[in-house]
């Protein structure tokens, strides 16, 4: 899985839209030869419903590029990068981000959120 860097180790873990990598960092997943990483955008103050966005960058050794952006609201579809749309992998994808969404709720041993006792 990808390390995630702290803030000040340069510009070397950024996500797709530039910002830092430990921003809303949720989890990664390998699929291939590409490594997928989830971040959470969070809501939009606007929102009543509170729907929370989601964004999936794809980094196969050519630097992060966005994969996908969803949210969590059920009746919400995925927004997938012209170069992913229809691409057999998607919806392993978003299984794999629904269950690392699921574990970083939890703080399950893996998620960003975990901290081992003791």
């Amino acid at each position: 899985m990808a390390s995630v860097a702290a803030a000040g180790e340069g510009p070397y873990n950024l996500r797709s839209d530039g910002k830092p990598g430990i921003d809303g960092y949720i989890g990664d997943f390998r699929l291939g030869p590409a490594v997928f990483t989830l971040y959470c955008l969070g809501t939009h103050p606007a929102d009543a419903a509170r729907i929370t966005e989601f964004l999936v960058d794809v980094d196969d050794s050519a630097g992060p590029r966005e994969c996908c952006r969803f949210t969590d609201d059920s009746d919400g579809v995925a927004e997938w990068a012209r170069t992913w749309q229809d691409d057999p992998w998607c919806p392993e994808i978003l299984k794999r981000c629904r269950g690392l969404i699921a574990a970083h709720g939890k703080g399950e041993e893996g998620s960003a959120r975990w901290r081992p006792t003791g």
